[in-house]
């Protein structure tokens, strides 16, 4: 597998560099910050983007992207077309995949699943142990408690 980009430290963290043109990145633009390759594929158009940082055992794959000063961290999963942006923060064992996007000030953090064609935007918060799939869009200060529900659907 060839490398699709390199690293150079900035801070605690590593700055990523493109090698190659892919997607909408061209060579030699510069990423955002990770703490390690294994926080971001060398496979298929997933970037990230900005100041956005990916940190912990997070891992970002696929197609997805990560961008604006949005923090993805501990364990999560971002892949296939799901985008996290804005100052968005996905913490701990989350999983955004699909062509789901979280984005402005949302926080997304536990057990959570977000897939399908969900938004989740403004300041809105999902916490706990839930699913949310299909086309829903979660925003302003809505607040979700996974505690109180096994999955929440449209």
């Amino acid at each position: 597998m060839e490398k699709k980009y390199r690293t150079e430290p900035e801070g605690d963290l590593l700055r990523i560099i493109a090698l190659e043109d892919f997607s909408d990145v061209k060579k030699g633009d510069r990423g955002g910050l990770i703490e390690n390759e294994f926080n971001l594929s060398h496979e298929g158009d997933c970037w990230i983007y900005d100041n956005a940082w990916v940190t912990d055992c997070a891992q970002v794959w696929g197609n997805a992207r990560v961008s604006g000063n949005a923090r993805v961290d501990e364990d999560a999963c971002i892949y296939d077309n799901a985008q996290i942006s804005g100052n968005a923060l996905v913490h701990a064992r989350v999983k955004i995949y699909g062509n789901a996007k979280v984005s402005g000030h949302a926080q997304v953090c536990g057990d959570v699943n977000v897939c399908g064609n969900v938004e989740v935007g403004g300041e809105a918060k999902v916490y706990g142990s839930i699913t949310i799939s299909g086309t829903l869009t979660i925003a302003n200060d809505s607040y979700i408690d996974g505690g109180e529900a096994d999955d929440y659907n449209d």
